[in-house]
Protein backbone atom coordinates (compact mmCIF):
# COMPACT_ATOMS: atom_id res chain seq x y z
CA UNK A 1 0.00 0.00 0.00
CA UNK A 2 1.76 3.65 -0.76
CA UNK A 3 3.06 5.86 1.86
CA UNK A 4 0.59 8.08 3.24
CA UNK A 5 2.17 11.52 3.27
CA UNK A 6 0.84 12.15 7.17
CA UNK A 7 3.39 15.44 8.00
CA UNK A 8 2.27 17.29 4.95
CA UNK A 9 -1.49 16.65 5.05
CA UNK A 10 -1.08 17.14 9.14
CA UNK A 11 0.71 20.43 8.41
CA UNK A 12 -1.91 21.54 6.06
CA UNK A 13 -4.52 20.76 9.25
CA UNK A 14 -2.22 22.48 11.79
CA UNK A 15 -2.64 26.08 10.03
CA UNK A 16 -5.62 25.80 8.84
CA UNK A 17 -7.54 25.25 12.03
CA UNK A 18 -4.96 27.70 13.63
CA UNK A 19 -6.90 30.17 11.75
CA UNK A 20 -10.25 29.24 13.17
CA UNK A 21 -8.57 29.30 16.23
CA UNK A 22 -7.88 32.52 15.87
CA UNK A 23 -11.64 33.86 14.51
CA UNK A 24 -13.72 31.95 16.69
CA UNK A 25 -13.02 33.00 20.20
CA UNK A 26 -11.47 36.62 18.88
CA UNK A 27 -13.03 37.81 15.83
CA UNK A 28 -16.29 38.70 18.16
CA UNK A 29 -14.21 40.08 20.78
CA UNK A 30 -12.05 42.15 18.11
CA UNK A 31 -15.57 43.64 17.09
CA UNK A 32 -16.67 44.72 20.10
CA UNK A 33 -13.13 46.41 20.35
CA UNK A 34 -13.81 48.58 17.28
CA UNK A 35 -17.11 49.71 19.06
CA UNK A 36 -19.89 47.60 17.17
CA UNK A 37 -23.23 46.78 18.92
CA UNK A 38 -23.93 42.86 19.83
CA UNK A 39 -26.44 42.99 16.63
CA UNK A 40 -23.85 44.28 14.33
CA UNK A 41 -21.45 42.23 15.38
CA UNK A 42 -23.66 39.06 14.83
CA UNK A 43 -24.30 40.25 11.44
CA UNK A 44 -20.40 40.34 10.52
CA UNK A 45 -19.71 36.85 12.13
CA UNK A 46 -22.60 35.73 10.00
CA UNK A 47 -21.00 37.01 7.25
CA UNK A 48 -18.20 33.92 6.44
CA UNK A 49 -20.63 31.63 7.60
CA UNK A 50 -23.08 32.82 4.64
CA UNK A 51 -20.57 32.32 2.35
CA UNK A 52 -20.40 28.78 3.18
CA UNK A 53 -23.69 28.51 1.89
CA UNK A 54 -22.43 29.26 -1.62
CA UNK A 55 -18.67 28.97 -1.97
CA UNK A 56 -18.14 25.19 -1.26
CA UNK A 57 -20.66 24.22 -3.51
CA UNK A 58 -19.19 26.24 -6.26
CA UNK A 59 -15.37 25.58 -5.81
CA UNK A 60 -16.71 21.59 -5.12
CA UNK A 61 -18.61 21.26 -8.59
CA UNK A 62 -15.64 22.85 -10.25
CA UNK A 63 -13.22 20.68 -8.42
CA UNK A 64 -15.41 17.63 -9.46
CA UNK A 65 -15.37 18.77 -12.74
CA UNK A 66 -11.61 19.91 -13.72
CA UNK A 67 -10.07 17.19 -11.06
CA UNK A 68 -7.73 20.02 -10.21
CA UNK A 69 -8.61 20.04 -6.03
CA UNK A 70 -5.24 20.63 -4.99
CA UNK A 71 -4.61 23.94 -7.34
CA UNK A 72 -7.85 25.26 -6.05
CA UNK A 73 -6.52 24.91 -2.50
CA UNK A 74 -3.69 26.95 -3.37
CA UNK A 75 -5.47 29.75 -5.00
CA UNK A 76 -7.83 29.46 -2.42
CA UNK A 77 -5.49 29.90 0.36
CA UNK A 78 -3.44 32.52 -1.60
CA UNK A 79 -6.34 35.02 -2.25
CA UNK A 80 -8.21 34.30 1.45
CA UNK A 81 -4.88 35.88 2.54
CA UNK A 82 -4.65 38.89 -0.14
CA UNK A 83 -8.61 39.86 -0.11
CA UNK A 84 -8.48 39.62 4.07
CA UNK A 85 -5.54 42.05 3.96
CA UNK A 86 -7.70 44.66 3.45
CA UNK A 87 -8.73 44.97 6.50
CA UNK A 88 -5.94 46.87 6.99
CA UNK A 89 -7.54 49.97 4.69
CA UNK A 90 -10.71 50.81 7.18
CA UNK A 91 -12.89 50.02 9.56
CA UNK A 92 -16.10 50.80 8.77
CA UNK A 93 -19.08 48.15 9.05
CA UNK A 94 -19.48 48.32 5.15
CA UNK A 95 -15.78 48.20 4.36
CA UNK A 96 -15.78 45.36 7.24
CA UNK A 97 -18.66 43.09 5.81
CA UNK A 98 -16.88 43.43 2.40
CA UNK A 99 -13.75 42.02 3.52
CA UNK A 100 -15.63 39.24 5.78
CA UNK A 101 -17.70 38.45 2.25
CA UNK A 102 -14.30 38.39 0.23
CA UNK A 103 -11.84 36.73 2.16
CA UNK A 104 -14.32 33.64 3.30
CA UNK A 105 -15.65 33.02 -0.38
CA UNK A 106 -12.07 31.94 -0.89
CA UNK A 107 -11.57 30.65 2.54
CA UNK A 108 -14.23 27.94 2.12
CA UNK A 109 -12.78 26.79 -0.99
CA UNK A 110 -10.15 25.36 0.69
CA UNK A 111 -11.13 22.67 3.28
CA UNK A 112 -13.69 20.87 1.23
CA UNK A 113 -10.99 20.29 -1.38
CA UNK A 114 -8.42 19.21 0.84
CA UNK A 115 -10.95 16.65 2.70
CA UNK A 116 -11.14 14.97 -0.81
CA UNK A 117 -7.37 15.24 -1.13
CA UNK A 118 -6.68 14.02 2.24
CA UNK A 119 -9.33 11.02 2.00
CA UNK A 120 -7.36 9.63 -1.68
CA UNK A 121 -3.99 9.66 0.23
CA UNK A 122 -5.74 7.47 3.12
CA UNK A 123 -6.30 4.98 0.15
CA UNK A 124 -9.76 3.76 2.17
CA UNK A 125 -8.13 4.01 5.52
CA UNK A 126 -10.41 6.30 7.06
CA UNK A 127 -10.35 5.31 10.50
CA UNK A 128 -7.13 7.26 9.89
CA UNK A 129 -8.61 10.18 8.82
CA UNK A 130 -9.17 11.51 12.90
CA UNK A 131 -5.28 10.81 13.37
CA UNK A 132 -4.54 13.32 10.62
CA UNK A 133 -7.35 15.72 11.35
CA UNK A 134 -6.34 15.61 15.32
CA UNK A 135 -3.77 17.85 14.20
CA UNK A 136 -6.33 20.63 13.13
CA UNK A 137 -6.66 20.71 16.53
CA UNK A 138 -3.76 21.09 17.85
CA UNK A 139 -3.62 24.11 15.31
CA UNK A 140 -6.79 25.39 17.17
CA UNK A 141 -5.26 25.28 20.53
CA UNK A 142 -2.06 26.47 20.25
CA UNK A 143 -3.43 29.46 18.73
CA UNK A 144 -6.15 30.30 20.88
CA UNK A 145 -3.70 29.72 23.86
CA UNK A 146 -0.97 31.72 22.26
CA UNK A 147 -3.20 34.82 20.77
CA UNK A 148 -5.52 34.57 24.59
CA UNK A 149 -2.31 35.61 26.36
CA UNK A 150 -0.67 37.79 23.53
CA UNK A 151 -4.10 39.84 24.06
CA UNK A 152 -3.50 40.59 27.55
CA UNK A 153 -0.06 41.76 27.36
CA UNK A 154 -0.91 43.94 23.86
CA UNK A 155 -4.03 45.38 22.39
CA UNK A 156 -6.43 43.91 20.03
CA UNK A 157 -4.88 46.32 17.57
CA UNK A 158 -3.21 43.56 16.47
CA UNK A 159 -5.63 41.15 15.62
CA UNK A 160 -5.34 41.35 12.02
CA UNK A 161 -1.77 41.06 12.08
CA UNK A 162 -2.31 37.92 13.76
CA UNK A 163 -4.26 36.68 11.20
CA UNK A 164 -2.50 37.52 8.10
CA UNK A 165 0.52 35.72 9.46
CA UNK A 166 -1.32 32.70 10.09
CA UNK A 167 -3.12 32.77 6.45
CA UNK A 168 0.85 33.37 5.43
CA UNK A 169 1.48 29.75 7.22
CA UNK A 170 -1.82 27.93 5.33
CA UNK A 171 -0.37 29.39 1.79
CA UNK A 172 3.07 27.68 2.68
CA UNK A 173 1.60 24.33 3.84
CA UNK A 174 -0.82 24.27 0.76
CA UNK A 175 2.70 24.09 -1.62
CA UNK A 176 4.07 21.39 0.78
CA UNK A 177 0.86 18.86 -0.03
CA UNK A 178 1.09 16.16 -2.71
CA UNK A 179 -1.61 15.85 -4.83
CA UNK A 180 -3.62 12.87 -4.81
CA UNK A 181 -7.32 11.86 -6.53
CA UNK A 182 -9.86 9.09 -5.59
CA UNK A 183 -10.26 6.91 -7.44
CA UNK A 184 -13.24 3.91 -8.10
CA UNK A 185 -13.17 0.49 -6.29
CA UNK A 186 -15.88 -1.22 -8.00
CA UNK A 187 -19.24 0.01 -7.93
CA UNK A 188 -19.50 2.61 -5.00
CA UNK A 189 -22.71 4.44 -3.81
CA UNK A 190 -23.10 7.69 -5.93
CA UNK A 191 -21.65 6.25 -8.60
CA UNK A 192 -25.12 6.69 -10.31
CA UNK A 193 -25.19 10.63 -9.74
CA UNK A 194 -25.15 13.19 -7.13
CA UNK A 195 -28.89 14.75 -6.84
CA UNK A 196 -29.88 10.52 -6.76
CA UNK A 197 -27.60 9.71 -4.30
CA UNK A 198 -29.00 12.71 -2.31
CA UNK A 199 -32.43 11.06 -2.43
CA UNK A 200 -31.32 7.83 -0.96
CA UNK A 201 -32.64 6.86 2.33
CA UNK A 202 -31.28 9.68 5.35
CA UNK A 203 -29.74 11.61 3.18
CA UNK A 204 -30.70 14.86 3.18
CA UNK A 205 -32.06 13.82 7.04
CA UNK A 206 -28.79 13.86 7.73
CA UNK A 207 -27.89 17.59 5.69
CA UNK A 208 -30.90 18.77 7.88
CA UNK A 209 -28.98 17.68 11.29
CA UNK A 210 -25.87 18.62 10.23
CA UNK A 211 -27.49 22.61 9.30
CA UNK A 212 -29.54 22.19 12.40
CA UNK A 213 -26.26 21.61 14.84
CA UNK A 214 -24.37 24.45 13.30
CA UNK A 215 -27.18 26.51 13.92
CA UNK A 216 -26.87 25.82 17.78
CA UNK A 217 -23.50 26.02 17.78
CA UNK A 218 -24.02 30.37 16.92
CA UNK A 219 -24.14 31.71 20.53
CA UNK A 220 -21.32 29.28 20.78
CA UNK A 221 -18.95 30.96 18.35
CA UNK A 222 -20.37 34.42 18.40
CA UNK A 223 -20.89 35.57 22.04
CA UNK A 224 -19.19 33.02 24.08
CA UNK A 225 -16.34 34.67 24.71
CA UNK A 226 -17.62 38.33 25.10
CA UNK A 227 -20.32 36.28 27.87
CA UNK A 228 -17.37 34.72 29.43
CA UNK A 229 -15.62 38.01 29.96
CA UNK A 230 -18.96 39.79 31.04
CA UNK A 231 -18.55 37.04 33.91
CA UNK A 232 -15.48 38.44 35.43
CA UNK A 233 -13.19 35.81 33.46
CA UNK A 234 -9.86 36.87 31.79
CA UNK A 235 -9.20 36.78 28.13
CA UNK A 236 -5.99 34.39 29.14
CA UNK A 237 -8.37 32.01 31.20
CA UNK A 238 -10.77 32.10 28.28
CA UNK A 239 -8.29 31.16 25.43
CA UNK A 240 -7.53 28.27 28.27
CA UNK A 241 -11.19 27.27 28.07
CA UNK A 242 -11.80 27.22 24.47
CA UNK A 243 -8.26 25.19 24.65
CA UNK A 244 -9.63 23.12 27.28
CA UNK A 245 -12.75 22.02 24.42
CA UNK A 246 -10.18 21.23 22.24
CA UNK A 247 -7.64 18.88 24.14
CA UNK A 248 -11.01 16.92 24.51
CA UNK A 249 -11.74 16.90 20.97
CA UNK A 250 -8.10 15.77 20.28
CA UNK A 251 -8.43 13.10 22.65
CA UNK A 252 -11.75 11.85 21.23
CA UNK A 253 -10.00 11.95 17.46
CA UNK A 254 -7.21 9.46 19.48
CA UNK A 255 -10.20 6.77 19.41
CA UNK A 256 -12.87 7.60 17.06
CA UNK A 257 -11.46 4.68 14.61
CA UNK A 258 -11.87 2.04 17.72
CA UNK A 259 -14.86 3.54 18.18
CA UNK A 260 -16.47 2.95 15.25
CA UNK A 261 -15.56 0.04 14.80
CA UNK A 262 -18.00 -0.96 17.70
CA UNK A 263 -20.69 1.67 17.41
CA UNK A 264 -22.78 2.86 14.09
CA UNK A 265 -22.15 6.72 12.97
CA UNK A 266 -26.04 7.26 14.19
CA UNK A 267 -25.73 6.47 17.53
CA UNK A 268 -22.05 8.10 17.32
CA UNK A 269 -24.18 11.23 15.88
CA UNK A 270 -27.09 10.68 18.16
CA UNK A 271 -25.08 11.27 21.41
CA UNK A 272 -23.50 14.58 19.67
CA UNK A 273 -26.62 15.98 19.33
CA UNK A 274 -28.07 15.14 22.75
CA UNK A 275 -24.96 16.35 24.56
CA UNK A 276 -24.94 19.65 22.39
CA UNK A 277 -28.18 20.02 23.64
CA UNK A 278 -27.49 19.55 27.19
CA UNK A 279 -23.73 21.62 26.87
CA UNK A 280 -25.83 24.76 25.58
CA UNK A 281 -27.78 25.27 28.68
CA UNK A 282 -25.18 24.69 31.29
CA UNK A 283 -23.49 27.10 29.14
CA UNK A 284 -26.63 29.40 29.36
CA UNK A 285 -27.19 29.56 32.90
CA UNK A 286 -24.34 27.97 34.78
CA UNK A 287 -21.04 29.54 33.20
CA UNK A 288 -20.50 31.75 36.43
CA UNK A 289 -19.49 28.20 37.86
CA UNK A 290 -15.87 27.19 36.97
CA UNK A 291 -16.59 23.56 37.74
CA UNK A 292 -19.56 23.53 35.37
CA UNK A 293 -17.90 25.67 32.78
CA UNK A 294 -15.33 23.09 32.47
CA UNK A 295 -17.43 20.16 32.16
CA UNK A 296 -19.33 21.94 29.58
CA UNK A 297 -16.60 22.61 27.66
CA UNK A 298 -15.07 18.76 28.09
CA UNK A 299 -18.46 18.08 25.97
CA UNK A 300 -16.39 19.30 23.19
CA UNK A 301 -15.30 16.21 22.19
CA UNK A 302 -18.69 15.35 21.60
CA UNK A 303 -20.60 18.04 20.01
CA UNK A 304 -17.42 18.45 17.86
CA UNK A 305 -15.19 15.77 17.74
CA UNK A 306 -17.61 12.85 17.33
CA UNK A 307 -20.18 14.61 15.34
CA UNK A 308 -17.42 15.48 13.40
CA UNK A 309 -15.62 12.53 12.39
CA UNK A 310 -18.93 10.51 11.70
CA UNK A 311 -20.13 13.53 9.31
CA UNK A 312 -16.91 13.02 7.52
CA UNK A 313 -17.25 9.34 7.34
CA UNK A 314 -20.75 9.75 6.34
CA UNK A 315 -20.35 11.56 3.46
CA UNK A 316 -17.50 9.85 2.34
CA UNK A 317 -19.15 6.77 2.73
CA UNK A 318 -21.69 7.87 0.82
CA UNK A 319 -20.99 9.20 -2.37
CA UNK A 320 -18.59 8.33 -5.16
CA UNK A 321 -15.33 9.77 -6.72
CA UNK A 322 -17.18 11.73 -9.13
CA UNK A 323 -19.46 13.21 -6.29
CA UNK A 324 -16.54 13.25 -3.03
CA UNK A 325 -15.95 17.30 -3.77
CA UNK A 326 -20.04 17.98 -3.93
CA UNK A 327 -20.40 16.12 -0.92
CA UNK A 328 -17.88 17.28 1.28
CA UNK A 329 -18.93 20.94 -0.25
CA UNK A 330 -23.00 20.48 0.48
CA UNK A 331 -21.46 19.59 4.25
CA UNK A 332 -19.79 22.79 4.54
CA UNK A 333 -22.60 24.95 2.72
CA UNK A 334 -25.35 23.60 5.27
CA UNK A 335 -22.88 24.20 8.25
CA UNK A 336 -22.30 27.53 6.69
CA UNK A 337 -26.31 28.25 6.51
CA UNK A 338 -26.81 26.92 9.87
CA UNK A 339 -23.93 28.57 11.12
CA UNK A 340 -25.21 31.67 9.46
CA UNK A 341 -28.58 31.80 11.03
CA UNK A 342 -27.15 30.34 14.28
CA UNK A 343 -24.86 33.72 14.78
CA UNK A 344 -27.89 35.87 13.20
CA UNK A 345 -30.33 34.75 15.46
CA UNK A 346 -27.97 35.20 18.53
CA UNK A 347 -27.05 38.74 17.35
CA UNK A 348 -30.60 39.78 18.34
CA UNK A 349 -31.24 37.76 20.74
CA UNK A 350 -28.55 38.66 22.72
CA UNK A 351 -29.00 42.46 23.54
CA UNK A 352 -32.55 41.48 24.09
CA UNK A 353 -33.38 38.46 25.54
CA UNK A 354 -30.34 37.76 26.96
CA UNK A 355 -27.64 34.67 27.26
CA UNK A 356 -29.84 32.30 28.92
CA UNK A 357 -32.65 32.58 26.46
CA UNK A 358 -30.34 32.66 23.11
CA UNK A 359 -28.57 29.67 24.55
CA UNK A 360 -31.84 27.89 24.84
CA UNK A 361 -33.03 28.18 21.55
CA UNK A 362 -29.11 26.77 20.62
CA UNK A 363 -30.47 23.27 23.07
CA UNK A 364 -33.88 22.88 21.67
CA UNK A 365 -32.23 22.96 17.25
CA UNK A 366 -29.69 20.51 19.17
CA UNK A 367 -32.40 18.69 20.32
CA UNK A 368 -34.10 18.29 17.08
CA UNK A 369 -31.14 17.21 15.28
CA UNK A 370 -31.57 14.28 18.00
CA UNK A 371 -34.82 13.72 17.62
CA UNK A 372 -34.18 13.45 13.74
CA UNK A 373 -31.54 11.05 14.37
CA UNK A 374 -33.26 8.71 16.18
CA UNK A 375 -36.34 8.75 14.26
CA UNK A 376 -35.12 9.38 10.42
CA UNK A 377 -31.93 8.07 9.52
CA UNK A 378 -32.66 4.58 10.66
CA UNK A 379 -33.09 3.23 6.79
CA UNK A 380 -29.53 4.96 6.03
CA UNK A 381 -26.67 2.48 4.92
CA UNK A 382 -24.29 4.54 5.72
CA UNK A 383 -25.18 5.55 8.93
CA UNK A 384 -25.73 1.69 10.02
CA UNK A 385 -22.67 0.51 9.16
Amino acid sequence: MPTIPYWRLSSFYLCYFALLGATAPFLALYFDHLGFAPARIGELVAIPMLMRCVAPNLWGWLGDRSGQRLLIVRLGALCTLVSFSLIFFGHSYAWLALVMALHAFFWHAVLPQFEVITLAHLHGQTARYSQVRLWGSIGFIVSVVGLGRLFEWLSLDIYPLALVAIMGGIVLASLWVPNAQPVEHGQRPGAEGFVRQLRAPGVLAFYACVALMQLSHGPYYTFLSLHLEHLGYDRGAIGLLWALGVVAEVLMFLVMSRLFARVSIQAVLLVSFALASVRWLLLGTLADVPAVLILAQLMHAATFGCFHAASIAFVQSSFGPRQQGQGQALYAALSGIGGALGALYAGYAWSLLGATFTFAVASLAALAAALITAFALSASRSLSR
